[in-house]
């Protein structure tokens, strides 16, 4: 029988009522995270079996030139909306309405940016009349944001789920097989410009049944100034905290062939599923947050953020482990020309989970230091940006060495080696760790209160399912249905136990309560 100290249960002056909304919103964005994850599996197994791994490349490069842009666009109301919301006296469809103008206005000039110089999505390849049109799905992808934002504002973070797990990566799977009969070569960004009509449609309708017709609202110039101008602190931050998993895609893209893009694309892709588990919980936590912000209950806040934090923690550790344990075999379903990328994902899956302090800090940062949180960011960026180009050349002039002392097997040409394309994805590892201590600690000096759902229960958990990870891939002919099929479940169900057993409070266990019909809206 192990045994476990027990964890404390405190519970500050904040209402029950909170923690049951986070739990709430958490139920359904874990029941999303499982729809995205069947729907993105199916896309990639089709993306690199029919297209390959160049044209998966082409259009990893173009959409992340295409949604940073986006995120632009958003000029930081993505998660600056609640606090537009629950500090103003005007009618909401009219600040709701206010964003979208500022959205479509920066949309505007982004997407001229990019059609007038399609070059800067598409540098490695030839451009055909209609890749720049690529450009135009901005629009979709900013308005959508600020319709999902304004929705979650409301507790509807189901048209969130529908929207962004159901309706858009199930469009892009189906579409990318339909038009691989059409184009090898376009098929997967035509899929791309149809998914993000889809997703616009699934957030607006939904978003015009909440708020209705913005009656009597007229543009003001003066006033949507005002609202960009407050909010480029946070623009930055968001487009700093998106671009910083993107940047290692540019960074390969300036370095390897678009195969090795294409390759690591897929392990970011995976690695990305657990991700979407913290940045889908900032529509609910945004709210709760700046309500108790108003109410100068700063221990309320700390609390919200240290309970969040451990249950991305814990889900984005035992995810962690069950995808990357039984790597070769994840990678290999999408095809076997990208078993190279299976060292990069663990380090990407890694990274996420190192990351998730540093973002749930950030979703309260972004209210009480916004520039100091900004900056913050900007130097883990810049950071992450050297140490990709030092980490690449360090690996390149290495290999040849290893290969000598016979580690690796010797290949002609070290410059497209795959072990030499993990190097950003390490940078971005030790970015994250070391953004996510400075975020924890400028928030815990500033609320006073421990902010980390760091818990070492994690640990004992980690090392048991490690283990029997382990042991499942070394079973006598373990072939690729096998890890996957019987080693995922088998890792992911040990760790839950041990984490439910040793390291689960009774907050922690509301997750996976039915809601109480008094708790279960958002206070207002």
């Amino acid at each position: 029988m192990f045994w476990w100290p027990p964890v404390a249960n405190t519970h500050p002056t904040e209402g029950p009522g909170d923690i049951e909304t986070l739990a709430q919103g958490g139920r359904t964005n874990f029941f999303g995270f499982l729809l995205r994850l069947a729907a993105r599996l199916p896309f990639l197994f089709i993306a690199g079996r029919w297209y390959g791994a160049d044209a998966l490349g082409r259009f990893a490069y173009a959409t992340i030139i295409v949604e940073f842009a986006g995120q632009l666009a958003t000029m930081g109301l993505k998660r600056g909306l609640a606090q537009q919301l629950a500090t103003t006296h005007r009618p909401h469809v009219h600040v709701v309405w206010d964003a979208l103008l500022v959205s479509f206005i920066a949309s505007l000039v982004a997407a001229g940016a990019l059609i007038a110089v399609p070059e800067i999505m598409f540098p490695n390849s030839e451009i055909n009349g209609s890749d720049r049109l690529l450009a135009l799905t901005i629009f979709g992808w900013a308005a959508s944001d600020i319709a999902l934002a304004a929705l979650a504002y409301r507790g509807d973070i189901a048209a969130t789920v529908k929207a962004r797990s159901l309706i858009e990566p199930w469009t892009i799977s189906i579409a990318a097989f339909g038009f691989a009969f059409y184009s090898t070569r376009d098929g997967l960004i035509m899929a791309y410009a149809l998914s993000a009509i889809a997703a616009f449609v699934a957030s607006l309708w939904p978003l015009y049944r909440n708020y209705g017709r913005p009656n009597k609202w007229r543009p003001e110039p003066l006033r949507l100034q005002k609202i960009a101008v407050k909010n480029l602190p946070l623009a930055g931050a968001d487009a700093i905290e998106w671009g910083s998993r993107r940047l290692d895609i540019a960074m390969l893209g300036l370095f390897f062939s678009p195969a090795i893009v294409g390759i690591y694309y897929v392990a970011q892709q995976v690695a990305s599923l657990p991700q979407k588990l913290k940045t889908s919980f900032d529509p609910i936590l945004g709210p709760v947050i700046t309500q108790n912000l108003a109410e100068d209950n700063l221990k309320a806040v700390a609390r919200q953020v240290r309970q969040v934090g451990f249950w991305i923690i814990a889900a984005q550790l035992g995810i962690a482990l069950a995808l990357s344990i039984p790597g070769k075999a994840v990678m290999g379903l999408v095809g076997p020309g990208f078993v190279g990328g299976t060292g990069a994902l663990a380090v990407l899956l890694a990274a996420e989970a190192i990351a998730a302090t540093a973002v749930v800090s950030e979703a309260a940062l972004i209210y009480v230091a916004a520039k100091r949180n900004f900056l913050i960011s900007l130097v883990m960026i810049v950071s992450q940006a050297i140490l990709s180009v030092l980490l690449v050349w360090l690996l390149r002039a290495a290999l040849p060495h290893v290969a000598a002392w016979g580690w690796i097997k010797p290949r002609p040409d070290f410059r497209d080696d795959v072990i030499a394309a993990a190097g950003p994805a390490i940078a971005l590892m030790l970015a994250l760790g070391a953004a996510s201590v400075a975020k924890a600690l400028l928030l815990r000096r500033i609320l006073g209160a421990k902010v980390s759902g760091w818990r070492w229960s994690l640990v004992f958990a980690a090392i048991v399912a490690a283990v029997v990870g382990w042991a499942v891939t070394r079973l006598p002919h373990s072939l690729e249905w096998v890890e996957l099929a019987i080693g995922v479940p088998v890792i992911l169900g040990v760790y839950g136990a041990i984490v439910w057993r040793f390291g689960f409070t009774s907050d922690d266990r509301a997750l996976f309560r039915k809601s109480q019909p008094a708790a279960a809206g958002n206070r207002s």
